[in-house]
């Protein structure tokens, strides 16, 4: 038996201030070292020699080939069969929770800092506590003993208290406790340092045999077909008669099953998988590892703990404890071998000794338990510490379920059927982009430098405070646009989206450029001095208004009283063109874009969702087969806009044509020349001014854009940034995508029946579902808000009607025009009744941020402008 304290001395021989210290001396030669072992009762491990076959036969064909039989596997498998996918084989190289699953500490915490993520939880805890349980018989191995979030600062108490006021919008209770409640919750904790906690009594923990094992009952019971000893030796995959790439089949060493579909569920082996079928799949594979305690005598029963200050966490095994977190050197797994099933690797004392530390920090007793055996497995990790799935852009037909950042086994439900959903319907129930494989943009999911760059710093910030406005050292500078050297030189800020480089907002200070990632020190690595740009983004680690509050106002003030200039050149910029462009944007587009058959149309898409948009359109067109095609001048083009009551007096000295309201009105476009070269003009706002557009070449945007500033001088003309374009449009009432839009909302609720052609008889996407809805009632609507308080929000916070919960904060930010805090949120009536405008200006509103509950407004007509005379030019 090997003991916590002298692992500790034996990794780092140094003196270890107070509460390490041992009070004898310790030494590496104190017992034997700790076995190689995972601390559950059960696991999927063949005995004996390995069977050198398949389980069962292959079948011919499959509906679908789910290839992995971990966490995911066996969740996507068991939701395909019970949505009636019968034809679903399910195939594992070696057992069942090989590879990582059968390693992995099984917690799950039902708060985190997403109500995406909330409900994802909700459903895989449903699925192991309730659903199979009850479908089978078998017990999955889930226990509710409780989770603990300590907080030993005020910031990470706050973050605590926004995960509470969410959680009271999907009924997951919690409590914050004192100090003197946390020690009486868990009387061996040492609570001196603590600034209090984040208490959750149904959180628990999960097994991953008995878990994975009854969900592979519980599918085949439905139909599904699981085969284990059968590894995957090729994809097939054949172009159709368009061209367009399609999985055709999944090939073993014993057999070929023709399938349209396969779903990567992988692990640490999905980068291998997809590249069978020329498919990129972001991720690297890290040492993950835990140890665990002898028995603790009144460790018993206590909750899971997270102390996410010290990195570590605490999971209750039995009597004993299992001990793990997130350290900021994680080894890589270069090699990542085919052989690895069951295996597990030596720990290295020297990168996991700081969590040592923090867990005897934490429960003192530690320091004199005996460690039973080291967890030391591979996980796999991605640029965002998100998992990666949906449609492969590169194939039709190969689905991802992988990449799950060692939280697999709790979101593994969740996940699972959203997956089954998406497989079948062609999109998932929930709004699944912050996972979805087309976040990335195809130029980064194959760069290297990148994914690992990224990956280390998501790994080594996990248990770091989320605060709103962070942004990533790690992988920048992969896309600029051409007017990054100008604009650094005047202190631009930027912010990464989609591999760009993109304005934030202007620091007075000077420039404040990002420079290459130094791995926070780690791996000898020499720490970046005097970072100003590093410095910038700590001042922004707050939930409160950020110092530069008052530079952001400025810019927003100068575009709503003078003239301001957004470089928005990161945007998607495509051309749809051929013979049925025309039919192909009828049915694409809610709004009727109609024109003469044959013209082509130009697309400006918002650049952090230019994939996703890019990868939609083609599968449309593809599932459709139009003659037309789309083209990505992304890259060849930047784009300016010019915003304020003064943006015609300036441009009107640059570009050569008449700017007036006759010969140039609004949401119309032209090609013009500005400083002598050709532009696209278009007069549009998304910030609620009067202002243009302008397209330009990229060889010719530096130039245009000193034209423009100089013409500007004499108006007052600022630069301003995305920081403010975010306040400037929910002033406006204009709707940001994935945040006021998403996926799952329709036009109706988001108050957009204006944008679908309902009155014509032109069939689009999405027609009947609108018109649906139209009949049946709209059961809830996004509404906005406002505080007479001046208190920061940011989303996520609680809304509150006549003393009942009705939604949560969508998007929220601070409007410097009519000086108040906005906020929009989806609302639903607890009756369940439709939510009609009558419903919303009835109630009696409060808006709860971090367990406070603040006075608020319902607004059913934009606070900006509600005429909407500015953008026509009317002031």
């Amino acid at each position: 038996m090997s003991y916590i304290s002298c692992a500790l001395r034996a990794a780092a021989p140094r003196r270890l201030p107070a509460p390490w210290r041992s009070p004898r001396p310790f030494s590496s030669a104190a017992g034997p070292p700790a076995e190689k072992n995972v601390p559950y009762q059960k696991t999927l491990k063949e005995e004996g020699a390995r069977s050198t076959g398949p389980s069962r036969p292959l079948p011919p064909s499959a509906e679908v080939v789910v290839v992995g039989g971990g966490s995911l596997g066996c969740q996507t498998t068991y939701h395909l069969a019970k949505l009636g996918v019968t034809s679903v084989v399910l195939l594992e190289r070696d057992r069942l929770t090989s590879g990582t699953t059968w390693h992995t500490a099984g917690l799950l915490w039902q708060l985190r800092p997403s109500d995406v993520e909330v409900e994802l939880l909700a459903h895989t805890r449903d699925v192991v506590s309730r659903e199979l349980p009850a479908e089978t018989g078998l017990h999955t191995g889930w226990v509710q003993n409780g989770g603990l979030f300590i907080a030993s600062n005020k910031q990470r108490l706050d973050e605590y208290k926004r995960l509470m006021s969410l959680g009271k919008v999907y009924g997951v209770e919690s409590y914050v406790l004192s100090p003197a409640q946390t020690k009486e919750l868990y009387p061996l904790m040492n609570v001196a340092d603590l600034y209090g906690t984040l208490y959750v009594p149904k959180d628990g923990t999960m097994d991953p045999a008995g878990t994975c094992s009854t969900l592979a009952r519980a599918a085949a019971a439905r139909g599904a077909t699981i085969i284990e000893n059968c590894p995957v030796t090729g994809i097939q995959v054949r172009a159709d008669d368009f061209g367009v790439k399609r999985v055709h089949a999944v090939e073993t060493a014993h057999g070929t099953i023709q399938t349209p579909c396969v779903v990567n569920c992988a692990g640490v082996w999905a980068r291998a998988l997809g590249q069978l079928a020329g498919v990129h799949v972001p991720l690297v594979a890290m040492h993950h590892a835990y140890v665990v305690t002898e028995r603790i005598e009144g460790i018993q029963n206590m909750p899971n703990v997270r102390d996410h200050d010290a990195s570590v966490y605490l999971r209750l095994q039995g009597d004993a404890l299992s001990v793990g977190g997130y350290e900021s050197n994680p080894i890589f797994w270069e090699e990542v071998s085919e052989k690895f099933a069951f295996g597990l690797f030596d720990l290295d004392w020297d990168v996991f000794t700081q969590h040592i530390e923090g867990a005897i920090n934490r429960v003192p007793v530690l320091e004199k338990t005996g460690i039973k055996s080291t967890v030391c497995g591979p996980e796999s990790f991605t640029a965002d510490h998100k998992p990666l799935m949906g449609e492969a852009p590169e194939v039709r037909g190969f689905f991802l379920g992988c990449g799950f950042n060692s939280a697999g086994m709790m979101l593994g439900g969740g996940c699972g059927k959203e997956l089954a959903h998406w497989i079948i319907h062609g999109r998932p129930e929930k709004d699944m982009y912050g996972y979805d494989i087309r976040r990335f943009h195809q130029s980064l999911t194959d760069n290297n430098r990148w994914i690992r760059e990224r990956s280390h710093e998501s790994y080594a910030k996990n248990y770091s405070v989320v605060f709103p406005h962070d942004e990533p050292l790690a992988g920048r500078n992969m896309r600029k646009d051409p007017l990054h050297e100008e604009l650094l030189r005047q202190g631009c800020v930027f912010q990464e989206r989609h591999g760009w480089e993109r304005p934030g907002w202007f620091s007075p200070r000077g420039a404040a450029p990002v420079l290459d990632y130094d791995y926070y020190g780690a791996y000898s690595q020499e720490r970046h001095k005097d970072y100003a740009y590093n410095q910038l983004l700590a001042d922004e680690y707050t939930f409160d208004f950020p110092p530069h509050h008052n530079t952001i106002k400025n810019e927003c003030l100068t575009c709503r009283n003078a003239v301001a200039l957004f470089d928005m050149s990161y945007f998607g910029k495509f051309y749809l063109v051929g013979p049925e462009a025309t039919k192909a944007a009828d049915w694409l587009f809610t709004a009727d874009v109609s024109k003469a058959p044959g013209d082509g149309y130009y697309l400006a898409i918002g650049g952090a969702v230019a994939q996703h948009n890019w990868s939609h359109i083609t599968a449309v067109l593809q599932d459709m087969k139009l003659q037309c095609q789309l083209i990505d001048c992304s890259e060849e083009l930047g784009m300016m806009s010019l915003q304020g009551p003064l943006s015609r007096a300036v441009l009107q000295e640059v570009l050569d044509t008449d700017l007036s309201n006759e010969a140039f009105p609004f949401s119309t476009h032209k090609l013009v020349r500005a400083a002598g070269c050709t532009v696209r003009a278009m007069r549009l706002s998304f910030v609620g001014e009067m202002g243009w557009e302008l397209h330009v070449p990229r060889a010719d945007c530096v130039r245009v854009y000193r034209a423009v500033m100089q013409a500007g001088a004499r108006h007052g003309i600022a630069n301003a940034g995305y920081r403010a374009i975010d306040s400037l449009s929910i002033e406006k009432g204009y709707r940001h995508w994935h945040a006021d839009l998403r996926p799952d909302d329709t036009p109706l609720e988001a108050g957009l029946a204006f944008t679908c052609k309902l009155k014509s008889g032109i069939p689009f996407l999405g027609r009947e579902a609108v018109e649906a809805q139209k009949s049946s009632g709209i059961f809830r609507r996004l509404v906005c808000f406002t505080t007479d308080e001046k208190v920061p929000m940011f989303g996520l916070e609680a809304i509150w009607r006549d003393g009942q919960v009705v939604g949560h904060v969508r998007r929220a930010d601070f409007g410097f025009a009519i000086d108040k805090t906005i906020a929009y949120g989806y609302i639903r009536d607890p009756a369940g009744g439709p939510v009609s405008l009558d419903f919303v200006k009835s109630g009696s509103y409060q808006l709860e941020r971090m367990g406070v509950s603040y006075p608020a407004r319902a607004h059913t007509k934009s606070l900006f402008d509600p005429e909407n005379k500015r953008v026509k030019g009317i002031y």
